[in-house]
């Protein structure tokens, strides 16, 4: 029989698990392809299967891994017309979340947002780009008080950022993303939730367009 305090621990170390994998995923230290053994992952960890099974579900709900047939569970391959459909999903997702945190927004926001991106500038590799990329989005869309709906993002931009790396078109910089968050931050600033809305999709039909570039 359980006790409420062995659940607070399983749950902790399922946490763990499932960060220290995602790391492992997203630094290509397990590559795309790679089939994961719950037996052998319970002995690197030290742990039972439990939270590794906990752990698979949370991994595959953000993309990251996928059950197969014959291989089970593997890092997860994307074609480039399904990132395509899952950018608009999130543009539907995300510009939906903005509009719900522009009217709550107030200074401390903005000053927030202003420090990612100067925390953005000053890293080196496309592995902490994305991660700062998806800190500002987190932060931006925080005023609109969903939890449910923002986890959702999260986990699908996780999922996508690490196809976006395997390509080399997305390390050519972060200029222009950053002149995009710097106009987001001024539209919100200035209440101006059509105009927020529109750098957004703009925002994220980029990627579209050079994933169709990537695929001809």
């Amino acid at each position: 029989m359980h006790t409420e305090t062995d659940v607070e621990v399983s749950v902790l170390t399922a946490d763990t698990i499932t960060d220290q994998i995602r790391d492992l995923i997203l630094s290509g230290s397990y590559p795309v392809g790679l089939q994961l053994k719950q037996e052998a992952l319970a002995k690197q960890f030290n742990v039972s299967r439990f939270p590794i099974r906990q752990a698979f579900k949370r991994l595959e709900a953000e993309g990251l891994i996928e059950h197969t047939p014959f291989a089970g569970s593997v890092v997860a391959s994307r074609s480039v017309s399904e990132l395509i459909e899952t950018l608009d999903i999130r543009i539907g997702l995300e510009t939906r979340a903005l509009a719900l945190a522009i009217p709550n927004m107030q200074k401390s926001d903005f000053e927030d947002l202003k420090q990612i991106m100067s925390d953005y500038d000053n890293s080196d590799g496309p592995r902490e780009w994305s991660e700062h990329n998806l800190k500002f989005h987190l932060r931006l869309y925080k005023s609109c008080n969903r939890p449910r709906l923002l986890k959702m993002i999260e986990e699908m931009v996780r999922g996508v950022a690490l196809h976006l790396r395997a390509q080399q078109s997305f390390r050519a910089g972060r200029k222009l993303p950053q002149a995009e968050h710097q106009a987001l931050i001024e539209a919100c600033i200035a209440k101006d939730t059509r105009e927020a809305i529109s750098i957004l999709q703009t925002h994220i039909e980029r990627t579209q367009q050079k994933l169709r570039n990537y695929e001809v």
